[in-house]
């Protein structure tokens, strides 16, 4: 694969987050600058500023005088990222009746198209297509409250909790048990029904744990 030079640091970025989602880079995996330059046909320069970018997000570590490894989060790390996602989107929908928010009904419907796709994915068991799908339905909901810094936590959080996520799920056969809850909880948003959202987001939660310490365990 190779990239053009517009936007070529985040464009390099995005694919080896890709590569890690889809596990072709897996937790662990080590690699130099000039191999990922040589990979994309780029110059050095653009490749480690990327690196260097999805370091500061958690999804890689320097290793000195031997380049960048991929993050390995462990149980621990994931029971920390769920607690801190649900009690963030928890106060974020509590607001849906709380403060004025745009016209939901357009708003929301770009999310509910997010959310068809994503829950036909996990329905299927299609986990390269529900990352996808599930990252921009989380981002398009969360952006609805106008809070950008609370919209880009989440997605790091939802990108950090599926990188150590897709190497077990990988390995297990039961894939069909993937949350699908997208459109009814883009439904309890649109009708302004906090209480509704927030149940399903403890729910969600609670499941995605119990699925991550079965197949951890």
């Amino acid at each position: 694969m190779r990239v053009t030079r517009s936007t070529l640091r985040q464009q390099i970025a995005d694919a080896l987050r890709d590569e890690v989602l889809a596990g072709r880079l897996h937790p662990g995996h080590e690699f130099t600058v000039k191999e990922i330059a040589d990979q994309y046909g780029v110059s050095a320069t653009p490749v480690r500023e990327a690196l260097v970018d999805l370091s500061a997000q958690g999804l890689l570590d320097s290793v000195q005088h031997r380049g960048f490894r991929v993050h390995e989060f462990t149980l621990p790390d994931y029971r920390g990222m769920v607690e801190a996602r649900r009690l963030v989107a928890e106060a974020l929908f509590q607001g849906i009746a709380e403060r004025p928010l745009p016209d939901l009904a357009d708003a929301v419907l770009s999310v509910r198209r997010r959310a068809e796709e994503a829950q036909r994915a996990a329905g299927a068991g299609d986990l390269d297509v529900l990352i996808g799908y599930d990252l921009r339905y989380w981002r398009e909901l969360s952006t609805l409250f106008g809070n950008p810094y609370l919209s880009e936590f989440l997605h790091r959080m939802r990108v950090q909790a599926w990188v150590f996520l897709v190497p077990l799920l990988r390995r297990d056969d039961r894939r069909e048990q993937l949350w699908c809850g997208h459109l009814e909880l883009a439904a309890a948003v649109e009708d302004r029904d906090a209480e509704r959202a927030r149940a399903l987001v403890r729910e969600y939660y609670a499941d995605a744990l119990a699925q991550a310490e079965r197949l951890a365990g």
